[in-house]
């Protein structure tokens, strides 16, 4: 999968498979990416965004009836790459990211994936902090997501202790569990001029690497209540933008505003959302 690989429509599990395939001493961006298409895919479908928004751009086109906006899948016309957005610090290279014309940014995630060597996770907790106060100075409305996939491997013959996620008596390690509650106080941030050292989503969930389960989500983790379940964090952004960009700004609404696809669009029946609904309007 080389770099700038254009823009494919996958779901969470086709995604999930391939970074939970990966080897631990991966090098490269090719584990991940798929997660990138996922996303960006997801908050066109789902989150009513248009294409042309979003980098990298989905492979979706978008035609108008009668019926309001038909959203098909176009495998040509996606593209690859990240956005170069302006910190307060330095520019920074993000995964996924939503502009608005004459506006700027207006949502972003940042995805990251450990497939191993979790003592190092403590580092990438100080890259979110350093990551997310940097976006925020420059852009404090921008709706910034912080998505974290760790490879769930099992304890067991050939393993090495710092690569292990799930002990054999089925517990979490330590080390993931402290890295879950590091990040759990960074997440929340619901004010334009709250802490911009915290992200308005964080979602965690852990991948199986199993054959039999190949990237499948591990069910149990993060627990109940956990402000880091995945389940929760694209509808927080969504929350946060429309509370900020539609409901702070009405007279910006006819920019701003998520659409609603029309029910003839071909991708509302598509195996592929799973696990979400499609933004649909009423016809």
């Amino acid at each position: 999968m080389a770099r700038g690989a254009r823009c494919q429509w996958v779901s969470l599990k086709q995604a999930l498979s391939v970074f939970a395939a990966a080897k631990t001493d991966t090098q490269t961006q090719d584990h991940i990416r798929s997660l990138h298409w996922y996303i960006a895919s997801r908050l066109v479908i789902e989150g009513g965004f248009l294409p042309d928004e979003i980098t990298p751009r989905p492979p979706f086109v978008v035609r108008q009836s009668r019926h309001g906006p038909v959203l098909e899948h176009d495998p040509e016309a996606g593209k690859g790459g990240e956005r170069t957005v302006l910190g307060g610090l330095k520019t920074k290279m993000v995964d996924v990211v939503v502009t608005k014309n004459g506006i700027g940014p207006v949502a972003a995630v940042s995805v990251k994936g450990t497939v191993g060597a979790f003592r190092n996770l403590t580092n990438r907790m100080e890259e979110a902090v350093g990551d997310c106060t940097n976006l925020h100075m420059s852009y404090p409305a921008l709706v910034y997501g912080f998505f974290q996939v760790i490879k769930a491997t099992r304890e067991g013959p050939g393993v090495k202790p710092n690569d292990v996620a799930i002990r054999s008596d089925g517990q979490i390690s330590d080390q993931i569990s402290r890295y879950h509650d590091a990040l759990a106080r960074l997440a929340g941030r619901d004010d334009t001029r709250s802490d911009v050292t915290k992200y308005e989503a964080i979602g965690m969930l852990l991948a199986s690497p199993d054959q039999s389960s190949l990237g499948e989500v591990v069910e149990g983790y993060p627990a109940a209540g956990s402000p880091l379940l995945f389940e929760g964090f694209f509808e927080t952004l969504y929350g946060q933008y429309e509370q900020r960009f539609i409901f702070a700004a009405p007279s910006l609404k006819t920019i701003t505003r998520r659409l609603e696809w029309s029910p003839d669009s071909p991708v509302i029946d598509d195996c592929r959302t799973a696990g979400y609904e499609v933004r649909i309007g009423a016809g």
